[in-house]
C-alpha cells in the first residue's frame, strides 16, 4: 500500500496529545477508546501547543503551535523550520478555514505534523488528508475500520493537492 492510502493516526486530546495508531485488536488498547490516547498521556518530546499569538509574542522557541479558526497561517511561514507540530482547530464541521491553513503551510514547504483538532468528521478526513493533514484529534470517537474505509474508498483523484497524489487525467494522458 502506498503512502497516500495508509490510514492516518488519530491523535490525543486538545493541547497536542501524542499521535497514536489504533491497535489492530481493541483489547490491546489501555484506553477505553482504542482510536485515541487518554487525556494527559504524553510521550518524550511531546509538548502542548501554544496559540499563534503566544508564539509570535513571546514563545518563539515553542515547537508546537495551535491555529484557531481565523488565524492567518502565513504568520508561521518564517518559522516553519523549527515547528514540529501545527494543530489546526475546527470549532465546527462547517468551518473550512482550516483546510486553507493546511494547504498554505504544505505549499510553503512545511514537513512537520499537521493535526486537525475539534469537530472533525470521518467523511471529512480524506479531504483533510488531501490538503496536507497527517493526524487527527476528533472530539467524537471514530471507529478505526470506518476511518480505513473512508481513506481507501477512492483509488484515484481528479486534482493535484498537497498530498502529492497523481490525478487520474495525468495517469491517462501522461
Amino acid at each position: 500500500m502506498d503512502k497516500c492510502n495508509t490510514p492516518l493516526p488519530l491523535a490525543g486530546g486538545a493541547g497536542g496529545g501524542p499521535v497514536a495508531d489504533a491497535p489492530a485488536n481493541p483489547a490491546d488498547s489501555p484506553s477505553p477508546n482504542p482510536s485515541r490516547k487518554r487525556e494527559g498521556d504524553r510521550t518524550e518530546g511531546d509538548e502542548p501547543a501554544v496559540t499563534l499569538d503566544a508564539f509570535l509574542d513571546s514563545q518563539t522557541n515553542a515547537t508546537a503551535v495551535r491555529l484557531e479558526a481565523g488565524d492567518d497561517a502565513r504568520a508561521l511561514l518564517p518559522y516553519l523550520d523549527r515547528i514540529a507540530l501545527v494543530e489546526v482547530s475546527f470549532p465546527t464541521f462547517r468551518d473550512g478555514r482550516g483546510y486553507s491553513a493546511a494547504r498554505v503551510l504544505r505549499e510553503a514547504g512545511y514537513t512537520g505534523e499537521l493535526r486537525a483538532q475539534g469537530d472533525v468528521l470521518v467523511d471529512q478526513m480524506p479531504l483533510m488528508k488531501r490538503c496536507g493533514f497527517d493526524s487527527f484529534a476528533p472530539q467524537a470517537e471514530i471507529d478505526p475500520a470506518t476511518l480505513e474505509a473512508a481513506l481507501t474508498r477512492y483509488e484515484n483523484v481528479y486534482q493535484k493537492a498537497a498530498d502529492g497524489r497523481v490525478p487520474v487525467w495525468a495517469l491517462r494522458h501522461g
